[in-house]
């Protein structure tokens, strides 16, 4: 990459953060757009130990002028920009159309019309639905089992598209699930910890039978960058997932032996999808990304796991264990 810019949209979220950082450790120039609010809030940038040498853009990806602003002058973009809880896609499918579809829109208009040399795009492994045959590769069917895998599935052929007529530089990162500090507390996992944390001796989850493909955060940001980084991966879909798969509830049993707690589960009826919209297996092929490029995944679960429970023991207070956020 040349010493113009980087772009990094959703850059005060999980991901985004770690990626700011990641690359600011490597020594790029990073620009991180961060979602504009009343208090000015920088999201997980507020603390970092980075900020000091990240160029903060306040705005909002579904607004086109302040993702032009943002772009000007960089050479690349990494769009993470996105509403991702999918409880809250059944509450208002029309915010996750703006913000995910036009968002990426947004993006992709500027980085034509600008010019830009890299654009990726971030997808996720919820566009694959239900595994209909495992491990999940890239050309596994597309199925919007919820109104966001929808979303994201539109804004990722949105994304192909550009490449096809435009031949714009378009890669599309699909990661698996990614966890670890940082991560939103109505996730399964700092949702798990947290209620073990605070002392619960019955675990409120909703399905415990699904089957997930975790990747831990630092090994998911590796990713991103080398598929940034592979020339031959243009106009092309990568998963980005540690290839096994493990059910939430045993998930939860491997998190209640590292802390040293036993529980009971509880079905919690406000944390269960509707039946059609579960998505019950996921399990990545991984194939393609090791073969293009020198990403590996680093951490075992238990060395990722480990890690988020030291951060959340410290952070405690902000992951409201009593509470479901949608």
């Amino acid at each position: 990459m040349s010493v113009n810019k980087i772009l990094v949209t959703g850059a005060g979220g999980f991901i985004g953060s770690h990626l700011a950082e990641r690359l600011t450790e490597l020594g790029y120039p990073v620009r991180a757009f961060v979602h504009y609010n009343s208090k000015s809030s920088w999201g997980w940038l507020e603390s970092s130990s980075f900020l000091n040498d990240i160029e903060i853009y306040s705005g909002d990806i579904r607004d086109y002028d302040s993702v032009r602003n943002a772009m000007k002058g960089c050479q690349a973009v990494y769009h993470l920009a996105a509403l991702i809880g999918i409880p809250y896609s059944y509450e208002s499918p029309l915010a996750y159309i703006k913000t995910n579809i036009e968002g990426t829109y947004n993006v992709l208009e500027n980085a034509r019309t600008l010019e830009l040399e890299n654009i990726i795009v971030t997808s996720t492994s919820e566009t694959y639905g239900t595994a209909q045959k495992v491990p999940i590769a890239e050309d596994h069917p597309l199925v919007g089992q919820s109104p966001y895998s929808a979303s994201k599935i539109s804004a990722d052929q949105l994304a192909l598209s550009y490449f096809l007529s435009f031949r714009q530089p378009v890669k599309i990162v699909r990661p698996f699930n990614t966890y670890g500090p940082r991560q939103s507390a109505r996730a399964v996992i700092p949702t798990i910890i947290s209620q073990l944390l605070s002392g619960k001796k019955t675990l409120n989850l909703g399905n415990i039978f699904p089957t997930r493909d975790l990747t831990f955060v630092k090994d998911t940001v590796e990713g991103f960058i080398e598929i940034s980084k592979a020339k031959n991966l243009i106009g092309e879909v990568v998963n980005i997932g540690s290839s096994f798969e493990i059910s939430v509830r045993d998930l939860a049993v491997e998190i209640g032996r590292i802390c040293g707690k036993e529980f009971d589960f509880a079905t919690a009826k406000d944390r269960l999808r509707p039946k059609n919209s579960e998505v019950e297996r996921l399990y990545c092929d991984n194939t393609k990304i090791m073969k293009n490029t020198n990403w590996r995944p680093n951490y075992s679960l238990t060395q990722g796991l480990t890690e988020t429970i030291n951060w959340i023991k410290n952070n405690i207070n902000i992951c409201k264990p009593d509470l479901y956020l949608k």
